[in-house]
C-alpha cells in the first residue's frame, strides 16, 4: 500500500512537470519496490530521455556543471548484455538439455535462457542494473546462478528406459508411468520438491544418434556431475525401510558410471525403491553421513575423505584404476570412457572399438600426459593394444607393489658404507645419466620406455607344473639374484652351453622419484582454477609413491654438512642414496625382443621381485636405454597376418612418391585391422597415394 501511494506521488510529479527526469526516477524507484519490474524498466528508460533530451535550463546547466549525473547510468541494453555473458558462462559447465521440473518438458540452452528472461527474476535483476556500479560479475552471478542449478540423476539402466525421442516435446509427467518412466517421473519430482527448477537423466537428455553431441557429453560428463546443486542416487534394489548396510550391498556400488556419478558432485541424497530418503536420513548432503560413508568404504574399499574430498586428474593414478578395476559397465567400451572424467583427459568416444582398444587409449594416455609409469603396475594377460598393458582392467585390482624400505639407521649406514668403495666419478656418472632420461612416452601405440636392462642368461621351467596354463621358470640374469617367474607364455628354454638367438631382458622401469627430484609434473589445467576459486579440492592430497620404489628414508642427511661444503658434498651424497636406492628389490618387467627389435612384456601371474646381487655392481657400466615395447602377442600376430596379405595392388608405389613406402586397399579391411596396419612394425604403409589412386581409378 505504501509503494502504491508514492507511484500515484511520482505519477502527478510528472504530471505537473512532464520534461522532468524526477518524477520517473521517483517513479522507477517506487515501482521496483512494489516488484512491478517491467513498469519499473519503463519508468528508468523514460528517466533516461528525458535526462538526457530535458529542455529545462536547469537540468542542462546541472549535465555541464557535472556530466557524471548521466554518465552512471546505463541503458536496458547495456545491462542485457553483461547479463547474457553470466549466463553464458554459467551454462558452460551445465548438460546441453534439461528438463523442466514444472513444466516436464525437456529445454535446449537457447530455451532455459528465454524462459529465464521471460521471469521475475531476469526482470527484477535487470530493472536493479541501473548504474555502472551495478555491473559487478559477482552480483549479477549470484543473481542468476541459482535459477540455472540442476540436479543430476545416478542410476543403474534397467528395463525400458525412456530415450530422447520419447520424452522430446513432450510433459514426462503425462507419460504411461511404465518401465523407466517412472522413474524419471519420480526423479523429476523429487528434484521440484527440492526446491530446483532443472533435472537431467542420461536416458533421455542425450541424442545418442548425434556422435559430436555425445563426444561432448561423455568428455563433459564429471564437470556437469561436479557443477550440479544436487545428485539424486536412486537405488532401485535398496527397499523401504532398509537398515544400515543395505546400500552397501547395492549394485549401484560396482557400476562403472557410478563411480564419477558419485564422487564428482558435492552434494548427494540416496534415494531407496519407493523414493524415500535412505535411512530417513534428512540432512542436506549425505556425504556429511559418517553412517553412509562408512557403508560406501566396506561397498568399495575407498577411504571416505578420498571419497568426499576426490581430485580428477594423473595424481595417484594406479590408485584410481584400482577403484575401478571391480566394476562393471553394459558396453564394454563404457568402462575406460566412464574414466575419462576420473583423469581429466578427453579422448574420443568410438564405440565398437572393444574394451582392449578403449582400455589402452585411456593408459596410454595417462602415461603420456603424465609420465607416471604406475599404471604399468599390473598382474594378468596383456592387451592386444600394447603388451605393457593389461587386457582387462581387473588386473589393477590388487593393491600397487610396494615394497618394505629399509629402516633409516640402516639406509644411512648402508650409505656411508659405500663412500670408500663406490668412486665418486662413477657415483656422479650414473646418477647423471639417469636424471637426464626422458619420461616415458606412447607413439602409434608404442611404447618408449627408459630403464635398466639385465640380460637373462637362462630360462629353465620347472618340472613340478600344477596346471597345463601357467608355467613356472628358474631365471637367472646379468647382476641379478635368481628369481622365479610364472606365466601363460610357454618360452623357450635355453642356458650359457644351450643358447637361442631371441633376447630376453629384465627391466628396472625408470622412475624418477629414486632421484628425490620433481616428477615430471601433471600439465596444469583448468581443475586447479577451480581448485583455487572453489576450494573443492583437497591442497594436502599428494601423489602415491611409486609402487615399484621401496620408500626410503628423508633426504635431510645432506642438511648436517658443514655450509662451506655443502654444494659439492649434496651432490656426492645424492648419488650414493641412489645406489642404495637402486640396490633395494625392485618390481621387474620380463621383455622378450622381437624379429624388428622392438620388445614385447611376458605376462605374469605375480609380481616379479628381483634385486641387484652386489650393491657396487650399481654404476655407470649398467644397462641404461629407452626400449620400445609392441602390441601383444595376439595383436601382433594380426599386425603379420595383415602385412602379407593385405597388399593387393603392388609392392611398390610406382608414382615413387614415397621411397620405401606400400600401396594398399584399405577399404577391405575393419577399421580397428587399418588400425594395426598402419602401424604395423612390417612395413610402412599408404593408401593409394595420388598418382596411385587416379591411375587405379
Amino acid at each position: 500500500m505504501l509503494w502504491e501511494g508514492a507511484i500515484l506521488d511520482a505519477q502527478a510529479a510528472i504530471e505537473l512537470n512532464p520534461s522532468s527526469y524526477r518524477g520517473y526516477e521517483v517513479k522507477y524507484t517506487a515501482l521496483y519496490g512494489a516488484r512491478r519490474y517491467d513498469e519499473a524498466i519503463e519508468a528508468f528508460q523514460n528517466m533516461l530521455t528525458k535526462l538526457e533530451h530535458s529542455s529545462d535550463t536547469q537540468i542542462q546547466r546541472c549535465l555541464t556543471v557535472c556530466p557524471e549525473l548521466r554518465q552512471q547510468y546505463i541503458n536496458r541494453s547495456e545491462a542485457e548484455v553483461f547479463i547474457r555473458e553470466i549466463i553464458n558462462a554459467q551454462l558452460e559447465n551445465a548438460p546441453l538439455r534439461l528438463i523442466n521440473t514444472s513444466t516436464g518438458c525437456l529445454c535446449d540452452r537457447k530455451v532455459q535462457i528465454s524462459a529465464f528472461e521471460a521471469s521475475t527474476e531476469y526482470k527484477k535483476l535487470v530493472s536493479s542494473t541501473t548504474k555502472y556500479a551495478d555491473l559487478q560479475w559477482k552480483r549479477i552471478k549470484d543473481a542468476v546462478a541459482p535459477y540455472f542449478h540442476y540436479v543430476m540423476l545416478s542410476h543403474r539402466w534397467e528395463g525400458k528406459e525412456p530415450l530422447l525421442h520419447d520424452i522430446q516435446e513432450k510433459d514426462v509427467y503425462t507419460l504411461n508411468p511404465v518401465d523407466g518412466v517412472v522413474k524419471l517421473q519420480s526423479f523429476c519430482r523429487a528434484s521440484r520438491d527440492a526446491g530446483y527448477r532443472w533435472a537431467w537423466s542420461d536416458t533421455c537428455c542425450i541424442d545418442r544418434n548425434n556422435n559430436a553431441e555425445l563426444q561432448e557429453s561423455v568428455n563433459s560428463m564429471f564437470i556437469w556431475y561436479h557443477h550440479s546443486a544436487l545428485t539424486i542416487i536412486y537405488l532401485s534394489d535398496v527397499l523401504p525401510s532398509s537398515k544400515s548396510g543395505a546400500l552397501a550391498k547395492s549394485e549401484w556400488n560396482r557400476r562403472g558410471w557410478t563411480f564419477q556419478e558419485f564422487v564428482a558432485p558435492k552434494f548427494v541424497l540416496f534415494y531407496q525403491q519407493d523414493w524415500s530418503l535412505y535411512l530417513d536420513d534428512p540432512s542436506r548432503n549425505h556425504k556429511d553421513s559418517a553412517t553412509i560413508m562408512k557403508e560406501l568404504q566396506d561397498a568399495t574399499g575407498i577411504d571416505p575423505r578420498a571419497l568426499v574430498m576426490f581430485r580428477p586428474g594423473m595424481s595417484g593414478a594406479r590408485e584410481k584404476l584400482r577403484w575401478a578395476s571391480m566394476r562393471v559397465t553394459t558396453l564394454q567400451e563404457d568402462i575406460a570412457y566412464s574414466l575419462f572424467g576420473i583423469f581429466g583427459i578427453h579422448l574420443p568416444v568410438i564405440y565398437g572399438e572393444k574394451r582392449q582398444n578403449a582400455l589402452g587409449r585411456l593408459l596410454q594416455e595417462i602415461v603420456a600426459q603424465s609420465g607416471d609409469i604406475t599404471a604399468l603396475d599390473w598382474v594378468g594377460q596383456s592387451s592386444e593394444f600394447n603388451s605393457c598393458l593389461p587386457a582387462e582392467i581387473a588386473s589393477y585390482a590388487g593393491l600397487p607393489c610396494t615394497l618394505q624400505s629399509l629402516p633409516e639407521d640402516e639406509f644411512q649406514a648402508t650409505v656411508s658404507s659405500l663412500e670408500n668403495v663406490v668412486p665418486v666419478d662413477l657415483a656422479s656418472r650414473l646418477y647423471n645419466v639417469l636424471d637426464n632420461l626422458s619420461a616415458p612416452r606412447f607413439s602409434q601405440r608404442r611404447l618408449y620406455l627408459p630403464c635398466i636392462t639385465f640380460p637373462v642368461t637362462e630360462f629353465r621351467r620347472r618340472r613340478d607344473q600344477g596346471h597345463e596354463t601357467y608355467f613356472t621358470y628358474e631365471v637367472k640374469a646379468q647382476r641379478l639374484h635368481d628369481l622365479l617367474i610364472t606365466t601363460e607364455d610357454k618360452l623357450v628354454q635355453f642356458s650359457p652351453a644351450k643358447p637361442i638367438l631371441q633376447t630376453f631382458l629384465l627391466v628396472y622401469p625408470w622412475n624418477r622419484r629414486l632421484l628425490r627430484l620433481p616428477d615430471f609434473a601433471e600439465p596444469p589445467g583448468f581443475w586447479d582454477d577451480i581448485q583455487s576459486e572453489e576450494g573443492f579440492w583437497d591442497d594436502t592430497q599428494s601423489d602415491e609413491d611409486f609402487w615399484s620404489v621401496p620408500e626410503s628414508p628423508s633426504d635431510d642427511f645432506s642438511g648436517r654438512l658443514p655450509e662451506e661444503r655443502l654444494a659439492d658434498s649434496e651432490s656426492r651424497l645424492r648419488a650414493l642414496q641412489l645406489i642404495v636406492r637402486l640396490g633395494q628389490p625392485f618390481n621387474a618387467f620380463l621383455l622378450a625382443r622381437q624379429r624388428g627389435g622392438e620388445y614385447k612384456r611376458i605376462a605374469s601371474d605375480h609380481n616379479i621381485i628381483a634385486q641387484v646381487k652386489d650393491m657396487t655392481s650399481v654404476n655407470d657400466t649398467m644397462d641404461i636405454r629407452t626400449l620400445e615395447i609392441i602390441v601383444g602377442a595376439h595383436a601382433a600376430h594380426r599386425q603379420q597376418e595383415i602385412a602379407e596379405t593385405s597388399v593387393t595392388v603392388i609392392h611398390a608405389c610406382p608414382a615413387r612418391t614415397r621411397t620405401g613406402w606400400y600401396c594398399c586397399d584399405l577399404n577391405r579391411l575393419s577399421a580397428y585391422e587399418t588400425g594395426l596396419l598402419l602401424t604395423s612394425p612390417v612395413r610402412q604403409v599408404l593408401q593409394y597415394c595420388s598418382t596411385c589412386y587416379s591411375t587405379e581409378q
